[in-house]
Order: structure tokens, then C-alpha cells, then sequence
């Protein structure tokens, strides 16, 4: 995961450590890459203006390509670092994080 490429214009990337709560069964995109949906649960404490900010989290998230290889073979609850961007979901509803990395 590359933290320098928050220095370029227009970026859309999310870093994650989260806990993987689900995993939907593997299936194929119309141009045949496998694709799995997933749902991750991120907690944390963070600082906001000094103060301590108790974050918790589930988020909708998709893997497409030869990363649902790696993401089908995780133990659900186990927790990873996952990087991708944002993007709308197919009815235009709420966001999904699509998974592009994993560490």
C-alpha cells in the first residue's frame, strides 16, 4: 500500500484495517473476472480537536480480479489491511469500497 499517492490530485483511496464479517460467494462479472462482495467492520479510537473519538463501522465492500483469490482463502473475523477506492453502488444508493489491495 502506497501512502504516497495521497499526494495526487483527485484521489480517491481508502486504507482500512478491518475485520472481515462476510464474504458472498464467488461469482463472475459479465467480462468473466470473479468478483466477491464483502462486508468489513472497522473499530478504532481517533482524535478529534484533542478529544478521544471512539469509530466503529461496517462498510459494504467488493473485490474484483486476482485479488478474490487471496480475499476467498481469509477466515472471517480475521483482520487486514485493505486499500481500494470509493465508488457508488449499482442503484446509486450508499457507497462501496471496491478492494483493489490487501495486506
Amino acid at each position: 500500500m502506497n501512502p504516497s499517492a495521497a499526494d495526487e490530485p483527485g484521489l480517491n483511496r481508502l486504507l482500512l484495517s478491518a475485520q472481515l464479517v462476510a464474504r458472498g460467494s464467488l461469482r463472475y462479472t459479465p467480462a468473466g473476472l470473479p468478483a466477491l462482495d464483502l462486508s468489513l467492520k472497522h473499530e478504532s479510537t481517533v482524535t478529534q480537536q484533542g478529544q478521544p473519538r471512539r469509530v466503529s463501522l461496517e462498510i459494504k465492500a467488493r473485490a474484483v480480479g486476482d485479488i478474490t483469490h487471496r480475499i476467498g482463502q481469509l477466515e472471517l473475523g480475521s483482520e487486514h489491511g485493505f486499500a481500494g477506492f470509493l465508488g457508488s453502488q449499482r442503484n446509486g444508493r450508499g457507497i462501496v469500497f471496491h478492494v483493489i489491495e490487501l495486506d
